[in-house]
């Protein structure tokens, strides 16, 4: 569908997909281990008694008729995942624009993340006197989204994707989910950490001033020597790993062009248009 750029198809296999997440309660269960999966809300008790899904990593030895699809041993599924929390506050704020994106854009725009885990997840969580920890009552906002294995492909609709990540990050401040995201969502943690963060940095320098659990990556997301985590370079854009500032960080010999948000403005993204080349 992707190579088709059939975006009405994926928007029809969407929903499908979440019409049977719906029906069998995306994977939990509510009868004591039984065998039955999902009996109907609500769903109350002990997360380990609940949840059917998610421990299986390598097959069980039957010529992979029951592989799973995060099996090393296949190409299973590739995806992206952008998660943020934002302050409780601000949930009802983010929940208007992403509507105002979907009014704005074409109908079929925001049905990527349906084909993964039904769409765009909320989580609500608690704050925390951790240094690396929740510096309010938060929502984390979880997005799953198709990813091409060529990383400079770009993705049918990308460009709305785009707009919300940039949306939590910037305008909302989002402090990420530290095993998950793009290298965008890692922009500007420290400052939204504040006095923690500059904490957490004392104390790490502290008690391993070798560096022994420092990698190149945990220091830029910090912001230690120099590190960024934006790398810059052609077709940056398209992967996560920049916020396209030019043309050539997107897919321009494919129709795809450095633009600017529908709805945050201050957004750029890759966006699919039409441009008149001057020769």
């Amino acid at each position: 569908m992707e190579e088709d750029e059939d975006a009405k198809g994926r928007c029809l296999r969407a929903r499908t997909k979440l019409n049977n997440l719906l029906a069998t309660g995306m994977g939990l269960k509510n009868n004591n281990g039984g065998i039955l999966n999902f009996t109907g809300y609500p769903v109350i008790g002990f997360q380990n008694e609940m949840q059917a899904s998610g421990s299986c990593l390598y097959s069980p030895e039957d010529d992979m008729e029951t592989v799973c699809i995060w099996d090393p041993r296949i190409d299973g599924v590739l995806y992206q995942q952008t998660s943020l929390s934002i302050p409780f506050s601000n949930i009802t704020s983010f929940v208007a624009d992403v509507k105002k994106l979907r009014d704005s854009n074409t109908a079929e725009a925001l049905c990527i993340p349906e084909l993964y885990y039904g769409g765009i997840h909320l989580r609500f969580l608690r704050s925390s006197t951790a240094y690396l920890g929740k510096t309010h009552d938060s929502v984390d906002v979880d997005l799953t989204y198709y990813r091409h294995r060529d990383p400079g492909q770009p993705r049918i609709h990308q460009d709305a994707i785009e707009e919300i990540e940039q949306m939590l990050v910037f305008k909302y401040e989002g402090l990420p989910h530290f095993g998950k995201n793009r290298h965008v969502g890692f922009v500007g943690v420290r400052g939204k950490l504040g006095a923690r963060g500059d904490e957490f940095v004392r104390v790490m320098e502290r008690w391993d001033e070798d560096g022994l659990f420092s990698s190149d990556w945990s220091d830029a997301v910090l912001g230690l020597r120099g590190k960024d985590p934006l790398i810059v370079k052609r077709e940056c854009g398209i992967e996560g790993l920049c916020i396209c500032s030019s043309d050539e960080h997107c897919a321009p010999d494919m129709g795809y062009y450095c633009e600017p948000g529908l709805v945050y403005k201050q957004a750029r993204v890759c966006r699919k248009a039409t441009k008149i080349a001057c020769e």
